[in-house]
């Protein structure tokens, strides 16, 4: 039974994800052995895993250090195990996914001391292929958190709209909205003429 639950595909080969996914079953079958009735397939779970953990572990990479990120991993996971009863109910299970890690991460950081979260407001050296890189990272930056938000999971997570609103508990005309709102200050920042000091 236990067989088929392995590291998500696309990290099947480092060693990293195999240490994640050992340390995820050995939680999860001491989690379960503490339980007193078992109302879920844990095949379910696995293929789950196997399905999304890649992208759910590089959503959290691109916000937290590796170390925090694997670790919320499992905890997204563990959230799954406990909440078992959900499973049957989800018409969208990445989202769901999507969304439990997301609410792990702002837990997460919510117990962070302020500067130890300093980091992250950094962002990283731009890539010398393109010159505008710079300029859209720090319009990016300059967005309402909840406009950058929607906008992070339409272009790096690639989620559809329905996915997003899932994630972010809105209506799907909320998240349009939202994405309408970011691109339109995006163009407007990267038009507008630049100051000469």
């Amino acid at each position: 039974m236990w067989s088929g639950v392995c590291a998500p595909d696309a990290c099947a080969e480092s060693s990293v994800a195999r240490d994640v996914s050992v340390n995820f079953l050995g939680r999860l079958r001491h989690f379960m052995c503490n339980l007193n009735t078992m109302t879920l397939d844990l095949q379910d779970i696995g293929g789950l895993y196997r399905k999304h953990g890649a992208e759910i572990l590089n959503y959290l990479a691109r916000r937290c250090p590796a170390d925090e990120a694997r670790d919320l991993l499992q905890e997204t996971f563990l959230q799954v195990v406990r909440h078992g009863e959900r499973l049957d109910g989800v018409t969208m299970p990445r989202a769901w996914l999507f969304g439990i890690a997301r609410n792990i991460l702002a837990s997460h950081y919510r117990q962070q001391p302020q500067d130890s979260i300093e980091h992250l407001l950094e962002s990283p050296a731009p890539n010398a292929e393109d010159a505008r890189l710079p300029a859209v990272r720090e319009a990016i930056a300059e967005l309402a958190p909840e406009l950058r938000e929607t906008l992070e999971l339409r272009i790096e997570q690639e989620l559809s709209y329905e996915e997003i609103a899932g994630v972010l508990d809105v209506p799907v005309g909320t998240v349009r909205s939202r994405l309408h709102n970011a691109v339109r200050r995006l163009r407007a920042a990267l038009i507008k003429p630049k100051q000469i000091t």
